[in-house]
């Protein structure tokens, strides 16, 4: 990034407009490199100094990708009045003014959910001719067969006569003794998958997002807990 003034640099984080940003350091709240700011208008280098806001540290980004390993009952949405969300789950320091979830997971489904403030990154992910693969593991009521692997690999027409993409289906090993499947998908109708085996005689039990693109799902994250993506990582994506 280039050198830039520290209201509009605080702004852009969602700390505040330039104004408050002014009040801000005015009561000494904002730290550079860990001296208390000059002023609003003073210049900084995203890149290199260190920001914090009342002894928190500031992420600096232009814009901010991250994985989220999104847990059962939270939706993929930025507000919603019965259920929590998943921008409800993301840490404090991490938060920032515009960040929403690129795609949705139903609130049943767990696993990969990537969360930005970038609009035109998630457009292009997102869209359908960019035909992004999404891959996710299936636990389900009975094995597959391979006429559900050729169902799936000659595109689908659903009860409700929606046409789907070709798809990848393959046996996965047992999980507790249950049937499991990955399925690789390249849209993103409303519960896809659950219709596409329903349409096959077979009923998903569980469903987790293990992959976006060619970037996995860190198995360190937790159910709920989310990182930044590098910039070697999001070119996995797309």
């Amino acid at each position: 990034m280039a050198i830039e003034r520290l209201d509009k640099v605080l702004a852009r984080q969602g700390i505040g407009s330039r104004r408050e940003v002014k009040e801000l350091v005015r009561q000494k709240q904002v730290t550079v490199n860990g001296r208390p700011a000059a002023s609003a208008e003073e210049k900084v280098d995203p890149d290199r100094d260190i920001l914090a806001v009342s002894g928190r540290a500031l992420t600096l980004r232009r814009h901010l990708y991250l994985m989220m390993n999104k847990p059962k009952g939270v939706v993929s949405a930025t507000r919603d009045g019965a259920c929590p969300t998943v921008l409800d789950l993301v840490p404090e320091h991490l938060r920032r003014r515009g960040l929403f979830p690129a795609g949705r997971l139903d609130k049943d489904t767990v696993g990969f959910v990537l969360l930005t403030d970038d609009g035109d990154f998630a457009h292009r992910m997102l869209s359908p001719k960019r035909h992004v693969p999404k891959t996710y593991h299936a636990q389900l009521e009975r094995p597959i067969t391979d006429q559900d692997v050729q169902a799936f690999a000659q595109g689908m027409t659903l009860a409700n006569g929606e046409v789907c993409l070709p798809a990848q289906l393959q046996p996965l090993p047992q999980e507790e003794g249950c049937p499991m499947a990955q399925v690789i998908l390249r849209e993103g109708m409303y519960h896809q998958i659950k219709r596409m085996f329903a349409a096959r005689g077979n009923r998903v039990v569980e469903l987790r997002r293990v992959k976006l693109g060619n970037l996995p799902l860190d198995p360190t994250l937790k159910p709920g807990e989310c990182r930044e993506i590098n910039d070697k990582e999001l070119e996995q994506i797309l």
